[in-house]
C-alpha cells in the first residue's frame, strides 16, 4: 500500500459513526463518505440502502474515500445500526413532536468527544434525501443536532449535513483553540522591534506637529501604542511600516516650497 494511503479501520472507537439511515441516491452515499473522510472521520454505517449495496455510483463519487465504502457496516434497521452505542444523536431540521435534548453541531460534538473520553460509543443519524429521518428513528437517539439554517429553506443536502458535522468534530478534537495566524515567509515580529516602529512613527508625527495641543500628547501616544498592540505584525510588516515612513520624509524634504511638484 502506497505511504500516503493510511489504513482504514472499521469503525474505529475513538470517534463517533456516522449513519446513513435509508440514503436514496449511490452519488449523495459517495459525497458524504468523502466529506468524513476530509475531518479523519471513518466509521461509516449503512442502513437499508435503497439501491442496493454495494453501490458503484456511491465508490465514483467518493473518489479517494472508497476505501470508507469498503469498511461500511451494513444493517438492516436503524436500531441494530446503533445497538453498540450509548450516545446517539440524530440530525433534523424539523420540529418534531418527541422531548429531547437540542444541541447545535458544535455543542453535539463537544458533547461526543466527552462521551468517547468517557469509554463510550457514539453515532449520528443521518436521514433519507428527501425526507429526513423517521420519529421512529428519532425515537432511538438520545438527543437531536439541529443546525442553524434559514428557516425559509431548512433542507441541508445529505453530505453537506455529514461535512458540517465532520468540522465541528475536527474543529472539537484537532483544531487549535482561539485565532491562529499562518506566517507567510516572515517571523512574528518581537516586542522590540515594534517598539522601534512605534518610536519610529511618534518621531515622525511630533514632526509634523500631529500632538497637539501639548496637555493631549500622552493620551495620543499611549492609544497609538494599544493600536499597535492590537496588530499582529511580521518582521516583514515592521520593515515595510519603516520604509514607507522614511520614503514619506524623503518625499516632503525633496518637495519645492509652496508644495508644487519636484
Amino acid at each position: 500500500m502506497p505511504q500516503d494511503m493510511p489504513m482504514i479501520a472499521p469503525d474505529p472507537p475513538d470517534a463517533p459513526a456516522f449513519v446513513l439511515v435509508r440514503p436514496q441516491m449511490g452519488e449523495n452515499i459517495g459525497a458524504a463518505a468523502r466529506a468524513m473522510l476530509n475531518f479523519g472521520l471513518t466509521g461509516l454505517r449503512v442502513v437499508d440502502p435503497r439501491d442496493g449495496w454495494p453501490n458503484p455510483k456511491a465508490v465514483a463519487m467518493a473518489s479517494g474515500a472508497g476505501r470508507l465504502l469498503d469498511a461500511a457496516g451494513l444493517f438492516a434497521d436503524t436500531g441494530a445500526a446503533v445497538a453498540d452505542c450509548q450516545m446517539v444523536f440524530a440530525t433534523t431540521a424539523r420540529a418534531r413532536d418527541l422531548t429531547k435534548p437540542v444541541y447545535t453541531p458544535e455543542a453535539a460534538m463537544a458533547e461526543a468527544r466527552a462521551r468517547i473520553a468517557a469509554g463510550q460509543r457514539v453515532a449520528v443519524l443521518f436521514g433519507p434525501e428527501r425526507t429526513g429521518l423517521e420519529n421512529d428513528d428519532i425515537a432511538r437517539a438520545n438527543a437531536i443536532v439541529s443546525v442553524p439554517v434559514n428557516p425559509d429553506f431548512p433542507s441541508l443536502n445529505l453530505a453537506q449535513c455529514v461535512l458540517l458535522t465532520g468540522y465541528e468534530w475536527r474543529r472539537q478534537t484537532d483544531a487549535p483553540e482561539g485565532l491562529r495566524m499562518e506566517w507567510a515567509g516572515s517571523d512574528p515580529a518581537p516586542q522590540i522591534e515594534i517598539d522601534r516602529l512605534v518610536e519610529h512613527f511618534e518621531q515622525r508625527l511630533e514632526a509634523a506637529g500631529f500632538f497637539f495641543p501639548a496637555q493631549t500628547a500622552e493620551g495620543m501616544k499611549r492609544n497609538l501604542r494599544n493600536l499597535w498592540s492590537r496588530l499582529p505584525l511580521s518582521r516583514a510588516d515592521v520593515q515595510t511600516f519603516h520604509g514607507m515612513l522614511r520614503q514619506l520624509v524623503r518625499r516632503r524634504d525633496d518637495a519645492p516650497p509652496g508644495g508644487g511638484r519636484p
